[in-house]
């Protein structure tokens, strides 16, 4: 007699729902996708989701993007790539917690920094310069998915890309695509003072005292701080949100990492030079659309478009050598 069990979708669907908490979001309800598709034998259409986005070309370049320190010297500063695990984990932890569905959490949190320019923010204020209103990675992710790499994912784990980000008016449709919110910011505000310090951007003097007073010490302490800031509150709240009063602490330290790692002034240098680049890149590749590989040219897209999106996904390393080749002189 084996010591296995077989278990099949079906049977992961019945224990989805029989064991997730009624707010959850059932793989068995799903709004479903664009193209109908035969069901996965083992995998439920949000796992398959997960596995979908593993397995993309878009989610292996985050490794080479940009999360805060451009180009950083040292080999332990956290990449686009290690952002998402950790969102990934944070994420997991508080849907398990919540009883709320792991596998479109987890889904959603894989995915939600696909759409990512090089060189982090910069990258995505430059290509701003080119669009009616602002250019926003959470919406390239989308047309990732569904246009340049296109996977076929559910209507659910589309609109948690979307929706993830603090800038979109419209809020996600599902508590699994808020704990994707709120698992962003926790997993980039612990990592990127961490880095902020090895990289002595800041002391641990600098540290905003409330923060301290609050959270504990920065690493572990703080994530978990934040994780059952989130859990108790969203108990007690039935929807996914965050005690007030450690959001307020939140949001302060945010304005904190704003000030002294992200736009300060000894950055402006290095900001111009990024901006410069991006913009080199988009203006040559509008007058050569010719040079724009075959996997980025759509029919249904304009020129400027089809540039966007082939600056849009390069990694940091690629674009600075593909600038290099195009605009640096030739010695010999």
């Amino acid at each position: 007699m084996s010591d296995f069990g077989r278990r099949t979708r079906g049977d992961v669907e019945r224990i989805e729902a029989e064991m997730l908490a009624p707010a959850a979001t059932l793989a068995v309800d799903t709004v479903g996708r664009a193209v109908p598709e035969a069901p996965d034998p083992f995998r439920t259409a949000f796992a398959r989701d997960r596995d979908r986005v593993l397995h993309t070309k878009a989610f292996r370049r985050l490794k080479h993007k940009t999360q805060v320190f451009m180009n950083p010297e040292g080999d332990h500063f956290v990449t686009r790539l290690t952002h998402t695990l950790q969102v990934n984990q944070i994420g997991r932890t508080i849907a398990r917690a919540l009883g709320l569905n792991e596998d479109l959490t987890e889904a959603i949190c894989l995915a939600h920094d696909v759409g990512h320019s090089p060189f982090g923010h910069t990258g995505e204020d430059a290509l701003s310069d080119y669009v009616e209103g602002e250019w926003l990675h959470s919406a390239q992710g989308v047309r990732i998915f569904e246009v340049l790499e296109p996977v076929n994912l559910t209507w659910e784990v589309l609109d948690g890309i979307r929706a993830h980000s603090w800038k979109i008016p419209e809020l996600p449709a599902t508590p699994e695509g808020w704990i994707c919110r709120f698992a962003d910011r926790i997993a980039y505000l612990a990592a990127d003072v961490e880095d902020a310090m090895r990289a002595d951007v800041i002391g641990y003097s600098d540290l905003p005292a409330q923060s301290l007073a609050t959270f504990g010490e920065p690493g572990s302490q703080w994530i978990a701080s934040m994780i059952s800031a989130v859990v108790d509150e969203s108990l007690r709240a039935g929807a996914v949100t965050m005690e007030p009063e450690m959001l307020s602490v939140m949001t302060d330290l945010r304005s904190f990492m704003f000030e002294r790692v992200y736009l300060r002034p000894e950055t402006e240098d290095q900001r111009r030079k990024v901006i410069g680049i991006v913009h080199d890149l988009v203006d040559y590749f509008v007058a050569h659309p010719d040079e724009i590989p075959e996997s980025y040219r759509h029919d249904d897209a304009d020129t400027l478009t089809q540039v966007i999106d082939y600056v849009a996904g390069m990694t940091d390393r690629f674009a600075i050598r593909t600038h290099d080749e195009l605009f640096r002189p030739r010695l010999f």
